[in-house]
């Protein structure tokens, strides 16, 4: 199987595809429309591109380019949805006034972005620190506490997959998800992209972000393990430090994943694709052709199947 780089994700009745320097989201309005805007895609480092793809340091910047952009494309899916009269006030704003609205929906996209890292560092690094420190009064060696510590960030993870899944609107957005990897799995075991043949498609794929934030805690508990201090506050602030490297290293692990069939490779990948049973789901045709839409606007997959798939 030839990898075609391609990546993406779920939005609001859509789907976001990204191919090198530009990406597509198509939108199904609530009119069944199915609306496509293809942007270019700017880094956050744009001016210092080495950050981007030097090995263990490209992960870090990358897990961050990709939760801005994929907040941006979110906000412009919910757009369709939202009320007409907030659309149409929208739509009488001048050219002037059009500039203030989108520096302050940018700072707010900026805000929320920082709020869901410090949120997530909190739920699934600082607090299974907290819990495991309670079991450690019972008096757990070392090796012990780090282990439990591990079961129960696993735990929480688990946990919260679980519970954001049984949410309507996100059943919604998951199908989504599952339409989105089957569109790449089409084109990348050398189908023709259509309905029929991303209807027989696989849902899971090994570069999806569910499988990134499985590794990220699969390698934490690791480093977790070996690096530990007598210090509580120690211990927190060093686990805090070592995010940016767990997700460079976590960021190499899943891309070499998506671009090899190592029987070891794959054996590595399949907790990930076992968990995204949770995070995708089988999308009704509608939603497929939203996902057709997305890849036609910005990856040419009839090159790609000349190229890989004689």
């Amino acid at each position: 199987m030839k990898s075609s780089n391609i990546g993406g994700q779920a939005v609001l009745e859509g789907v976001m595809m990204r191919n090198g320097g530009r990406y597509a989201v198509a939108v199904r309005k609530p009119d069944g429309e199915i609306v496509v805007d293809v942007q270019d895609y700017k880094s956050i480092v744009k001016k210092w591109t080495w950050l981007t793809t030097t090995p263990f340091i490209r992960g870090v910047f990358n897990f961050v380019d990709s939760l801005i952009l994929g907040m941006k494309t979110l906000m412009f899916s919910t757009s369709f949805f939202e009320e007409e009269e907030t659309a149409g006030r929208e739509r009488q704003l001048n050219e002037a006034e059009a500039r203030k609205q989108e520096k302050k929906e940018n700072l707010m996209m900026g805000m929320t972005v920082a709020f869901s890292i410090v949120l997530a560092v909190l739920l699934f690094m600082v607090l299974p620190y907290i819990l495991s420190s309670f079991l450690r009064r019972l008096g757990l060696s070392d090796i012990m506490f780090a282990v439990s510590e591990g079961l129960i960030r696993l735990s929480i993870f688990f946990l919260y997959i679980i519970l954001i899944s049984r949410m309507e609107d996100i059943k919604r957005v998951f199908m989504y998800h599952g339409a989105e990897h089957k569109c790449i799995n089409c084109i990348e075991h050398g189908l023709e992209l259509n309905v029929e043949n991303v209807r027989k498609s696989s849902k899971q794929h090994k570069r999806c972000g569910t499988s990134f934030l499985l590794f990220v805690m699969v390698v934490s508990i690791i480093v977790h393990f070996f690096i530990q201090f007598d210090s509580a506050v120690l211990n927190v602030v060093v686990r805090i430090a070592l995010l940016p490297v767990i997700a460079g290293i976590s960021y190499e692990l899943i891309k070499l994943a998506g671009s090899s069939e190592n029987p070891v490779i794959n054996l590595l990948s399949k907790p990930g694709l076992l968990l995204q049973k949770l995070t995708t789901s089988e999308p009704d045709d509608d939603m497929i052709e939203v996902g057709i839409r997305s890849v036609e606007a910005v990856f040419d997959w009839k090159t790609f199947l000349k190229e890989n798939h004689r």
